[in-house]
């Protein structure tokens, strides 16, 4: 089974949507639909923005659902340069860019726990996710993808997270959603559409082109189904 988080409606409904045999319940309140997605047995359901929401989500699909993989997608705002409006970044690892322990001598983003700052993403699900990307014929780059409970429409902000952490992407959930697979064991990929610049006119272009950049994600996550080879072990 293959678990969908987005932490929109507009980046998770139109797959609910094209789902067959649908079972919908109810928890936390956030509402998880089950069935068949391009034939592939598939759970979607829509977080809510942040890292708390995020994690409580992840929590709960893995706990109910079993599932074998966790696929966050969404929208996000680009860092690295060449990036446009709804090109696609493919994580290769998450951080959480607000995670500072820097006062008792750990780096910056560093995670108790997990004992790093980079959580890597399955690389299979993300070679996976490449392919799916260049079928729909889409702009992508391979990156990290930084998240923190910030939306980040800053230059200044937008530089120190390049330089501290090389990332790609910033945005709210992927880090919380990786760091709930990695404890529990589950593989992960984060996919990211390009919304805005994550600069100083990113509260502008934001809610011009959130649905444009969720549609290019939806329309890979549906590839993605679509070609999910279940005995190909992923996470193995």
């Amino acid at each position: 089974m293959i678990g969908i988080i987005g932490a929109m409606t507009i980046e998770v409904d139109e797959l609910k949507s094209r789902m067959t045999d649908k079972t919908a319940k109810t928890i936390a309140d956030m509402e998880f639909v089950s069935g068949l997605l391009c034939g592939t047995e598939t759970v979607v359901t829509v977080c809510g923005e942040g890292k708390v929401n995020a994690a409580m989500c992840a929590q709960a699909m893995i706990l109910e659902y079993k599932p074998d993989i966790i696929v966050n997608t969404g929208v996000g705002g680009g860092l690295a340069e060449g990036l446009k409006i709804g090109d696609i970044v493919v994580a290769d690892a998450v951080v959480e860019h607000d995670m500072d322990m820097s006062p008792l001598g750990f780096e910056k983003g560093y995670i108790c726990g997990i004992d790093a700052i980079e959580m890597k993403c399955d690389k299979k699900i993300s070679e996976l996710l490449r392919r799916c990307v260049a079928a729909c014929n889409i702009p992508y780059q391979s990156g990290i993808v930084a998240t923190g409970d910030q939306f980040i429409s800053s230059d200044e902000k937008k530089q120190w997270l390049r330089e501290t952490f090389s990332a790609s992407v910033c945005e709210m959930e992927g880090g919380a959603i990786g760091h709930v697979c990695q404890r529990n064991n589950v593989p992960f990929g984060v996919l990211r559409a390009i919304s805005d610049g994550g600069d100083d006119d990113a509260k502008m272009s934001f809610p011009e082109f959130a649905a444009l950049a969720a549609a290019n994600s939806v329309k890979v996550m549906t590839a993605f189904a679509e070609n999910f080879e279940k005995g190909d072990k992923i996470g193995e």
